[in-house]
């Protein structure tokens, strides 16, 4: 299996994309893949440079068994570089993404995480900050969902 470095990315890296990161890497985990699976998340605005993730988001991640514990950090044009697979959560983090690519390969590299669902029908994953708790939960079944699918194109080498 190749090598791969994936980056989840959300507005302010403090709900969906720590979350994602947290869940993928808890599949990583789970399948011994770590020496060749490396996880990161990170935001298309730096508001939350250097804070944990939304407490909410913890709390919600910690009843379903995952850490969601890293700091949020902006996304950089070097990202392009060190991540193969970079997944968005709505359209409006693909297209800043995509505006920062600048070549053709880079470009390839992004996806939206929606592309990955299994069960799922939703074309982005909502940001929850604004919402209770079925915000939360929701973006959780989401991001399970879509996590799986995308290991298991990843395990099949279809990425």
């Amino acid at each position: 299996m190749k090598k791969y470095n994936v980056l989840f990315v959300c507005l302010g890296n403090i709900c969906r994309s720590p979350a994602g990161e947290g869940i993928f890497k808890k599949l990583v985990q789970d399948k011994g893949l770590e020496e060749i699976i490396t996880v990161d998340s990170a935001g298309t605005s730096g508001y939350h440079d250097g804070v944990l993730p939304d407490d909410r988001m913890r709390k919600h991640g910690d009843r379903r068994g995952y850490t969601f514990d890293t700091l949020s950090r902006k996304f950089t044009p070097k990202d392009f570089d060190k991540f193969d697979i970079i997944l968005t959560m709505d359209d409006n983090n693909y297209n800043n993404i995509n505006k920062l690519a600048i070549d053709l390969e880079s470009r390839k590299k992004v996806h939206r995480m929606t592309e990955f669902s299994q069960r799922f029908t939703h074309d982005h994953i909502p940001d929850p900050y604004y919402s209770g708790a079925d915000g939360f939960e929701l973006v959780l079944d989401l991001l399970e969902d879509a996590c799986g699918g995308l290991m298991e194109k990843i395990e099949k080498g279809e990425l």
